[in-house]
């Protein structure tokens, strides 16, 4: 979940976000836990966030969004800040489902169809961030019937110890949350997990 350039990378317009995902070694353990899920066959789908230049599609009724699209160029479909960091992909066979409206990744996207047509049952909720848009993308996977889990090195909020609450107050009675140690264990052929 928009783990972009612009949004936890170089050309971040969050800094304490940023700042928060640098901290927690966001980027290394979910390049970790990428690289096992491919050499194990399952499909990755980054769900990104961009803009239109002329705005169409993006709604002004969220006072973060309100703020961001203040500067004509940020997010701008196509700009490099919309770009995944280069550590997590997309590597072959990865799939993007960009969204230019609202804070979370089903409505209005082609996410629902991309999972469906993979089989997904199980969707492993990864990025930024907790306050947000992972939250929001577990209850939205929720509300559509998949299996949710969290392992918690690969999602980050802020502030950090608000984040560690979003976890263990919300999420966990929506989500199964776990360490990438023990995804990345069940992933290896011949595990009974």
């Amino acid at each position: 979940m928009e783990m972009q350039r612009g949004v936890v990378g170089d050309l971040s317009r969050l800094p304490a976000l940023a700042e928060a995902a640098a901290k927690h070694g966001l980027v290394e353990a979910l390049a970790r836990l990428l690289r096992a899920a491919r050499s194990a066959g399952l499909g990755v789908v980054h769900c990104t966030a961009a803009f239109r230049a002329d705005r169409a599609g993006s709604h002004r009724n969220v006072p973060m969004l309100e703020r961001l699209l203040e500067d004509p160029d940020h997010m701008l479909t196509g700009s490099p800040q919309v770009e995944i960091l280069q550590e997590l992909g997309p590597a072959a066979g990865d799939r993007i489902s960009q969204r230019f409206h609202g804070v979370s990744p089903f409505t209005h996207t082609d996410l629902e169809a991309t999972l469906r047509t993979m089989g997904t049952r199980t969707i492993v909720a990864t990025g930024v961030s907790l306050n947000v848009g992972v939250l929001g993308l577990a209850i939205e996977a929720v509300n559509h019937g998949y299996h949710v889990v969290i392992p918690k090195e690969c999602v980050v909020g802020v502030p950090l110890d608000y984040g560690e609450q979003m976890l263990h107050r919300s999420l966990s009675v929506i989500a199964t949350l776990c360490s990438s140690d023990d995804l990345i264990a069940a992933w290896q052929p011949g595990s009974s997990r």
